[in-house]
């Protein structure tokens, strides 16, 4: 049963069939195949029962808080201002790409968005101060990756929804790896540009002065963050009511500093209906699958087999990290989330590992899978809005930050507080 799971998977993957219909023609094969009820005649009820999710809703309003954002022009000056802080550094923008890509995370909740966002604001940037363009672009495609780590995220959502573990403790879990991670992207461009002084670009210098003159166009993107996440925190409203007052705080921006116009909000809504759609997509079929896998018994075999073989926990953890690794170089990494935690969560629980810990973890994967070749999302969205050169140049500016998110994931398999301390304190 799960050797035919896997020649169906990915033989679907190989065709490059679209990751919902992957996923969806994967749940009705297993049904057709292995039971006898018709499986598929629960597809609308289970289609309906996962729509009405009122978790759900808090998707397309992260996703239309960040269109705001970006279409008031708010992004373009957080980035302008966050290039005054960090441009002393060794690697000059490159530094400036992670931290405006943090900044902004704490507003989309979505990794593609990240990079397409900071993309559009430093690649015309990075000719005319002579930096060395894969790793410019791979800073790029690195730092959006932060957009699914850093709260709020709509792939942290999708995990507590199939996990059943809180968004709220899901969020506090990851703020601190979040805070690593994004030091260790600085270190490593900071490394590079120390050894080689010749990828760092023209240095920049920029007077205190300018530097405190830009701290109100930093101050908008955190005061959202600080409602959205403050709101939840404090008991005010739920992980969709505060995105709601994520949304009504960046629109009251743009509104006041007269940025938006009916054109602007028009693209907003249309990139936010396309954003929703595709990933809802994936998310019924998938919740699907997950009702076809419980039904035919899939999920207990796995459990069963992996939990009796002769390995530890610790070197089946590394074998399910591994999997991860690799399965992130040729698939989506939502389809990817989506399809496999149902199958993985149940057999790490029963390892012993904390499924909030584990959600941190996976997160991190799929950031790998955002910029690993071949199928990395991040690369194909940084190349289109570059429109110019040669792909490999931002595949080999990004493979460095892979060491980065390893690092990660080993400290947080050496020192799981790192993700469990804020959780169990608050």
């Amino acid at each position: 049963m799960l050797s035919i799971t896997l020649v169906l998977l990915l033989t679907l993957l190989a065709l490059s069939v679209a990751a919902a219909v992957s996923v969806g023609l994967l749940g009705m094969s297993l049904a057709q195949l292995y039971s006898t009820p018709p499986l598929s005649n629960a597809m609308g009820e289970i289609a309906w029962n996962t729509s009405a999710e009122f978790l759900l809703v808090a998707i397309p309003l992260y996703i239309l808080m960040g269109e705001l954002l970006v279409c008031s022009g708010v992004a373009g000056r957080m980035y302008q201002a966050v290039e005054k802080w960090l441009s002393w550094l060794p690697g000059g923008l490159m530094n400036s790409n992670i931290g405006a890509s943090a900044l902004f995370a704490t507003t989309s909740g979505s990794s593609v968005a990240t990079a397409a966002t900071i993309s559009t604001l430093a690649l015309p940037e990075q000719e005319r101060k002579g930096y060395n363009a894969p790793l410019f672009l791979g800073s790029i495609a690195a730092g959006g990756t932060l957009g699914i780590l850093i709260p709020p995220s709509i792939n942290m959502i999708l995990f507590a929804l199939i996990a059943n573990v809180s968004v709220p403790k899901l969020y506090l879990a990851a703020t601190i790896p979040s805070i690593i991670l994004s030091l260790l992207f600085v270190a490593l461009i900071v490394v590079a540009c120390l050894v080689r002084p010749q990828l760092g670009g023209r240095r920049e210098h920029t007077r205190w002065s300018e530097r405190l003159a830009s701290i109100p166009d930093l101050l908008p993107p955190l005061a959202i963050f600080a409602l959205v996440i403050g709101s939840i925190y404090s008991g005010f409203a739920t992980a969709s009511e505060s995105a709601a007052l994520g949304v009504l705080s960046a629109l009251g921006l743009g509104l006041w500093r007269r940025t938006l116009s009916w054109h602007n909000l028009g693209q907003a809504f249309e990139a936010t209906l396309r954003t929703t759609g595709m990933i809802l997509f994936i998310t019924l079929s998938a919740f699907f699958l997950n009702f076809v896998l419980a039904s035919i018994g899939l999920t207990t075999a796995l459990v069963d087999f992996v939990t009796h073989l002769d390995l530890s926990p610790m070197a089946t953890l590394l074998a399910i990290i591994l999997f991860y690794i690799v399965l992130g170089c040729f698939m989506d990494t939502l389809a990817m989330l989506i399809t496999t935690a149902p199958l993985i969560v149940p057999i790490v629980v029963a390892l012993g590992f904390d499924p909030l810990w584990f959600g941190v973890v996976l997160i991190v994967l799929c950031e790998m899978g955002q910029i690993t070749p071949p199928f990395g999302m991040n690369l194909f969205v940084v190349q289109s809005i570059r429109g110019r050169g040669n792909f490999m140049d931002v595949v080999y500016g990004a493979l460095p930050f892979c060491l980065g998110l390893l690092v990660l994931i080993g400290l947080l398999i050496a020192f799981p507080q790192l993700a469990l301390w804020l959780p169990k304190t608050f």
